[in-house]
């Protein structure tokens, strides 16, 4: 009995190891003989690139059709070179260069000669293809913009290189991947899977029939359209105020955390990247060191977040127990947070203000000091602060968020293990005290701040913000679902949010009222240094505002940073309403305010760094 078992899984083995030679052997060669086989041509079928919509089904990016001529050199006879030239309108030197790195690819696999052909220079070529030996066509979708915006939102698809091609068996050379923003994040959902035929070749290099019987072609898989959660309108219409200055809109609906704008400016047109001479227009665009196009702002822009970041500490005041909406500080034109330390305040007469007073007011003294209490309400500074850092970081900050976009930077909030390493563990609340006011080592992005408003409005929750709504015959990441709750409780987001519709009614951006939209929001002012020829020079301060509307029904929260734009109150906080009033009211009745903002230039501020002469700053 033992011997029969024995021989029997003897024979098993056996089997198993000839039904693994001959997959190896001469299943998974199959495809490979095939490419190798010089009388096989392979021709491939993409299926269209998937569209893309705003949230109302507006259509934003579609398809075009370009070619591309493809040569299998071991088949391409180079005595006719020069009249392959002329038939395909390339130069010779460029011919026999472009044939030489092909046969350094591969001799018997097809490489790409001549790339994004349109329909008309197609047509010519068609007629004369057939006299050339080793030349075929392939037909593929170009992109082509229904609306020029959100460059670097969209982003853009380009040709495959050697390095992808190795790391990716999917692509092969001359194909094209979504390069950036999200055609690249949903790459796979855009390109769908390409089929793939094989034809029988005869001596003479003619298609004489399907190989095989088509037993190894396969079907395109059809890709996916993408609805975004973009508001077009809205989009186009921040674009138009965002002209002549720098910055970013950040927009988001904030119970479902769909983004509706995403404004960078400046920015630049995408059809410049799908023609012949994308290379040299994005060189063009990549070596523009002083606008920085290609610079997503909303999203890679870290700057301290001012007088906005106010609003974080009075809620971790709350929660700590620090504070209350009656605790009264007294503020003398600033604060002496030591002894020949000195915070200025924008007050210049000596002012008592309780919590709804500070935030429309502004009052650095009122904020110093409760920062001071936050972190002193712990057995040591160290810990004060870390437990003020988690704080902080529940509301998003100092992290990526986790939005569907490729692109980003996480900001910066900084810990006891920082400061110990910095102050050499000699360090007090004090030391930090620009936190309090979000100056100092505090960096935000746009997009955290547009969210951090949105987690105000929700009374202390947030979805993560995503820019994708729909994914056809698919679904969105649940993570876009999920509500992430900060660590302040719901009872003290009140209180702040009165004091935010003060700041609109009777506080530092009364220019920016609505009279019938009620608009919670706070200004911020940052500091705004560079380095010209190595020394630190301080430039004209950013404007910031963050807000949401309407106050009691939140349905659009709001982040705009202007960079140097001075107060809050004068460019970031006017922006911030007019694009409100445009997607609650779909019209704009203030046309005073928007032509100042429409006619507004910043050009001058920019020019500042580069300008022989001393310049003034904040006028």
């Amino acid at each position: 009995m033992r011997d029969k078992l024995l021989q029997l899984l003897i024979i098993s083995v056996g089997i198993l190891i000839i039904v693994k030679l001959f997959s190896l052997q001469v299943i998974n060669s199959s495809s490979e003989l095939i490419n190798n086989n010089a009388s096989v041509q392979k021709i491939y079928e993409f299926p269209e690139r998937g569209y893309i919509y705003d949230r109302n089904n507006k259509l934003i990016v579609s398809n075009d059709f370009s070619y591309d001529i493809l040569v299998v050199p071991a088949d391409v006879n180079l005595e006719d070179s020069i009249l392959i030239s002329k038939d395909f309108n390339i130069d010779t030197s460029v011919l026999n260069e472009k044939l030489l790195d092909a046969k350094n690819f591969s001799n018997v696999k097809a490489s790409i000669l001549i790339n994004n052909i349109s329909k008309d220079e197609y047509a010519p070529i068609q007629e004369k293809l057939w006299k050339h030996s080793g030349f075929f066509v392939q037909k593929k979708s170009k992109r082509t913009y229904n609306a020029l915006t959100a460059a670097n939102l969209l982003g853009y698809i380009s040709e495959v290189n050697k390095s992808e091609v190795e790391k990716n068996s999917y692509y092969e050379i001359g194909e094209m991947i979504g390069r950036q923003g999200l055609e690249k994040t949903y790459e796979d959902k855009l390109r769908g899977v390409k089929g793939v035929k094989f034809f029988q070749k005869d001596k003479f290099n003619r298609i004489i029939g399907s190989y095989k019987n088509g037993d190894y072609d396969t079907l395109p898989i059809p890709s996916k359209d993408l609805t975004l959660t973009i508001d077009l309108d809205l989009q186009q219409y921040g674009d138009s105020l965002m002209q002549n200055k720098r910055g970013s809109i950040v927009a988001i609906e904030p119970k479902t955390g769909d983004i509706l704008a995403l404004i960078n400016s400046p920015s630049y047109d995408l059809s410049s990247l799908i023609d012949k001479n994308r290379s040299i227009n994005y060189k063009k665009l990549e070596n523009d060191s002083i606008g920085k196009p290609l610079f997503e702002r909303g999203l890679q822009g870290q700057y301290a977040p001012g007088s906005t970041f106010k609003i974080i500490n009075a809620l971790i005041g709350l929660q700590e127990n620090v504070i209350t909406e009656e605790t009264m500080h007294r503020c003398k034109g600033g604060h002496f947070y030591s002894k020949n330390a000195f915070m200025r305040c924008h007050t210049k007469e000596t002012t008592f203000s309780n919590l709804n007073n500070a935030i429309y007011t502004s009052c650095n003294t009122y904020f110093a000091k409760t920062y001071k209490e936050i972190i002193e309400n712990y057995e040591s500074s160290s810990a004060g602060l870390d437990k003020w850092n988690d704080y902080v970081r529940s509301f998003g900050f100092g992290n990526y968020l986790g939005y569907d976009h490729p692109t980003g930077q996480p900001g910066f909030i900084p810990s006891s293990q920082y400061y110990n390493n910095w102050y050499k563990n000699s360090w007090r609340a004090v030391t930090t005290i620009s936190n309090s006011i979000g100056q100092g080592e505090i960096l935000t992005t746009p997009i955290q701040l547009a969210n951090f408003a949105a987690t105000i409005a929700n009374r202390g929750w947030y979805i993560i913000p995503h820019f994708v709504k729909e994914i056809e015959n698919d679904s969105i990441n649940n993570n876009y679902k999920k509500k992430n709750t900060s660590l302040v409780d719901s009872k003290h987001f009140e209180p702040i949010i009165n004091g935010m519709i003060d700041v609109i009614d009777v506080g530092t951006a009364t220019n920016s009222k609505i009279s019938d939209i009620k608009i919670a929001g706070k200004t911020g002012t940052a500091e705004n240094f560079i380095r010209i020829n190595g020394k630190r020079k301080q430039l004209t301060d950013h404007s910031i505002f963050i807000g949401f509307a309407p106050a009691d029904d939140p349905k659009i929260a709001i982040c705009v940073f202007i960079e140097n734009g001075y107060w809050g109150s004068r460019w970031a906080a006017p922006i911030s309403s007019l694009i409100i009033e445009k997607y609650l009211k779909k019209e704009i009745n203030r046309k005073w305010l928007e032509n100042y903002i429409l006619e507004g230039d910043l050009t001058t501020e920019y020019l500042k760094p580069y300008l022989t002469t001393n310049f003034s700053i904040n006028e």
